[in-house]
């Protein structure tokens, strides 16, 4: 990571399996907007990679292609800073995949921080999870669910659940990619 922290930090905008609305398992759209500017948050904060996870094919070669675009075709020359920002892009079928690769890829264990919007007992706070980042020892998977949120087969099957961000109203519905930036800003931000 281009940071101060020895620990690397990876993020996966998880597609499949999230809830819908009435809490039924399914697999999301891609959106163009979260490509853009998560991984435009993610190169500001140093993540090593950004993957984009789902099952479905059509998808997966929408994302693609979009990325193409701006990597290595007329995007890239136009816009060398979103190029730069969008070759952080993976796209993966399923979550075990991208685990794999990252434990292959760095030879040491990969933990799973997942993120919801909900209060629970055990979340790990966004102090604890910076002081994880500085000790190295791992690599650590952040997830960002899409839709409603992560299916809970993926939340309880994480290391950690991350504590959700909390604003001053009761209302907690924020875009994935601004909850996305402020969580890179709350654990890999500078704090004086």
């Amino acid at each position: 990571m281009n940071n101060s922290y020895p620990g690397k930090l990876y993020l996966a905008l998880v597609h499949h399996p999230v809830k819908n609305k009435n809490g039924e398992i399914i697999a999301s759209a891609v959106t163009n907007l979260d490509l853009h500017d998560i991984s435009r948050a993610a190169k500001t904060y140093g993540a090593e990679a950004f993957y984009v996870v789902t099952p479905l094919d059509d998808q997966r070669t929408l994302v693609e292609e979009l990325v193409s675009h701006w990597t290595t075709g007329r995007g890239g020359d136009y816009n060398p800073m979103r190029r730069e920002a969008l070759e952080l892009i993976r796209v993966r079928k399923d979550l075990s995949r991208v685990i794999d690769e990252i434990r292959l890829q760095d030879g040491r264990p990969v933990k799973v921080v997942a993120t919801r919007a909900a209060e629970s007992t055990g979340q790990l706070e966004f102090a604890e999870f910076r002081h994880l980042l500085a000790e190295g020892s791992c690599s650590y998977l952040l997830l960002l669910g899409t839709a409603w949120g992560l299916a809970d087969a993926v939340l309880d099957a994480a290391d950690y659940v991350l504590t959700p961000i909390r604003g001053n109203t009761a209302y907690n519905h924020l875009s994935v990619r601004s909850a996305a930036a402020i969580i890179l800003d709350r654990i890999l931000g500078h704090t004086g």
